[in-house]
């Protein structure tokens, strides 16, 4: 029997996960700095959760959940996207009443979307993301957006932007919906069977849709930015005066909406020119209603995703060097079963020591221990037989120059060698 993985999904080899590690390490000393603190939520929920939080008439909801009926007759889903369950526990544990705001973030959450695989998505990706609770002002929008150029910057991204836009609120958004659908409804002919039916339940997510004939469509649509109160229009005025403090590049895009139901005001995407082409790297934006539809108190909150795989499939395309599999500082090398004894009680004295050590662990012959280590790229390799357990002493060979030095039989004396 072949068993492989399921379409769409992936395994991260030894290979690759000293490139996650990496990126992981480097996010939580920017998110740390920044005051976010990680949080790690169920990878399944109640259904109900996304039906409510995301929208029954997004994408994700429509078509892309992983949705089944568990042994107690529940309907429960892995999570398709990060933020509703980092809300649903922020509801649950009654966050809502502690000091405001509150910053968290998480990491390498698995996300499950049932969709065609594409690169850098796949059905179950992970995403890294960011969640700041009870901060209404502009400055939060802003700091969100900061840190993602931190990030990107201190991975080695050039030539960074954001596109931003406002979707105003549900005090302005009526009125907006009223003229959009009037204006959509003289085009109804031209666009997609989805956006039909989408026409009459939510009119805005049209304006996302990727179909050439409904992108043509809303190129003349009215603009979100042209209806808003004086509310969203002095919030989205605050979000540029922020950013230009911060010298961070913005272009505004009235057709940027996100494909989900709760945001509001500020959303926003950030891309990359580098490849000759503006990719989005990750997309966020405010959503200050939906800790209230989901039981909890009146929050503001705004915060962002972005994908793990698409940041390392960027940073590869980018070529920007990401660390690779640490190398063993030196290979035991042993003749016979009191050497390797003694090559045993050494590389677990060095590896307390802070180096990497290996020794054979199948019975190879001397020449084919040396055939391995070279294979496995170790820096250093000492030899271990009869003679030097009586002289306490070996030969240190740096496998890269040839060189051969010898020195005590003790893991320190070893360490000193290896760090001249």
């Amino acid at each position: 029997m072949n068993i492989k993985t399921l379409k769409g999904m992936k395994d991260i080899l030894p290979s690759e996960s000293a490139k996650w590690q990496y990126i992981e390490d480097t996010i939580r000393k920017i998110c740390a700095k920044n005051g976010f603190f990680e949080v790690r939520t169920p990878v399944l929920e109640h259904s109900e959760l996304f039906l409510r939080g995301v929208g029954e008439t997004t994408d994700i909801v429509q078509k892309e959940m992983y949705t089944f009926t568990d042994k107690g007759q529940r309907s429960v889903t892995l999570k398709p996207e990060g933020t509703a369950g980092v809300v649903r526990m922020f509801c649950e544990h009654n966050l809502g009443f502690e000091p405001q705001p509150i910053k968290m973030y998480y990491l390498y959450s698995p996300i499950f979307r049932y969709e065609n695989p594409q690169a850098g998505r796949l059905r179950e990706h992970h995403q890294f993301g960011v969640e700041l609770f009870g901060a209404k002002l502009a400055v939060a929008d802003a700091e969100c957006i900061a840190l993602v150029f931190e990030l990107l910057r201190t991975l080695g991204v050039k030539n960074l932007s954001v596109s931003i836009n406002s979707i105003g609120c549900k005090r302005c958004r009526p009125t907006y919906n009223a003229k959009l659908k009037e204006y959509l409804q003289s085009r109804a002919d031209c666009l997609c069977e989805i956006c039909k039916t989408r026409l009459n339940q939510n009119p805005l997510r049209i304006l996302d849709c990727k179909n050439p004939e409904c992108k043509s469509v809303c190129a003349e649509a009215p603009k979100t930015l042209d209806f808003l109160c004086e509310e969203c229009d002095s919030h989205f005025t605050g979000l540029k005066t922020y950013l230009d403090a911060l010298e961070i590049n913005y272009i505004v895009n009235p057709f940027i909406v996100r494909g989900l139901d709760y945001y509001t005001k500020t959303v926003f995407e950030v891309v990359s020119n580098a490849l000759g082409s503006q990719d989005a790297v990750c997309g966020g934006g405010r959503y200050d209603d939906l800790v209230s539809e989901l039981g909890g108190p009146d929050t503001p909150a705004v915060g962002f995703g972005m994908g793990m795989e698409r940041l390392i499939m960027m940073l590869e395309n980018m070529g920007i060097e990401l660390p690779e599999q640490k190398k063993t500082d030196v290979y035991i090398a042993s003749m016979g079963n009191a050497a390797l004894l003694s090559s045993v009680k050494l590389a677990y004295e060095l590896r307390d020591l802070g180096v990497y050590a290996e020794f054979d662990h199948v019975g190879r012959s001397l020449k084919a221990q040396f055939k391995y280590a070279d294979k496995a790229g170790a820096k250093n390799v000492i030899t271990i037989g009869e003679n030097e357990l009586e002289s306490k002493t070996i030969k240190l060979k740096n496998m890269q120059s040839g060189t051969e030095t010898e020195c005590g039989l003790s893991a320190q004396k070893i360490k000193e060698m290896i760090e001249k």
